[in-house]
This record gives structure tokens, C-alpha cells and sequence, in this order.
């Protein structure tokens, strides 16, 4: 069912600002940055090996990440784990009695289809999952 852990998603208040410690403290490239005006938020990606931190900064204070930043500041916001199948995921899922807050997918621009999990069910961790699309 789970591949890996694709990314961990951090609530910046300003990407440039948290970039001082992600890339020059740390070392981590920042590989691209892009916006999802669906979700209203800007978004930095940084390789970390196999996975990526992705820092996320509000476009908007009513989005969610907005909201998210607001009652709890910067910090962790969800970690997100890549499945083969994710409807298939999401029924395996629901079967157990799993709260989802999507129960069909979203889909991204690159073709990447993701669902999250609600922290109710995961020992209080917001749970993403990803489908990625199929090269070639």
C-alpha cells in the first residue's frame, strides 16, 4: 500500500524567510517552487534524499494554511506518504473506520492525485496521500 514517505510539509510564515535555515543552514537545494491557487498557498520543495521537505506559505490568511498558521504559528502541518492505488487506499482505509477529509481524490497540474487523512484517525498527525502518475 505505502511506497515511501514523499514529503514532510512545513507552515512557514515566509518561505524566504524559513529558506535561511532550510537551504543555507542546512544545506537543502531548493529543486522548484510553485503556487496552488486551489489550496492558496505557495509552495518551496527541497530534496532531503528520497523525500522532499515541502515549506508552505498562505496566500491568503482565510485558506487553510492561513487559518493553520493563525491558531497554531509555523511548525509541522502533515506528513504525506505516496501509495500505489489510491483509490484503493482510501477503501482499505474507510473499511477500518478511517476519517478521511477527501474521500475521492484531488488532482494536481503534474497529474499527482492526493487525499488527506483526519488526524482523529492517526494519532493526531494530518496524513496526505499521493498517487503520482505513471511515467512514459
Amino acid at each position: 500500500m505505502i511506497k515511501r514517505i514523499d514529503h514532510l510539509a512545513i507552515v512557514v510564515e515566509s518561505i524566504e524567510g524559513a529558506l535561511g535555515f532550510w537551504r543555507d543552514a542546512l544545506g537543502l537545494p531548493v529543486a522548484r517552487t510553485e503556487t496552488n491557487a486551489r489550496e492558496q498557498v505557495e509552495i518551496a520543495f527541497l530534496p532531503a534524499g528520497e523525500s522532499e521537505i515541502e515549506l508552505l506559505e498562505p496566500t491568503e490568511p482565510d485558506s487553510g494554511i492561513g487559518r493553520h498558521l493563525a491558531r497554531r504559528g509555523p511548525g509541522m502541518h502533515h506528513v504525506c506518504v505516496e501509495v500505489d492505488d489510491i483509490e484503493a487506499a482510501l477503501a482499505r482505509l474507510a473499511a477500518h473506520g478511517v476519517e478521511l477529509i477527501n474521500e475521492t481524490p484531488h488532482q494536481r497540474e503534474d497529474g499527482t492525485r492526493y487525499a488527506f487523512v483526519h488526524p482523529r484517525s492517526a494519532s493526531g498527525v494530518l496524513v496526505e496521500m499521493y498517487e503520482k502518475p505513471s511515467a512514459g
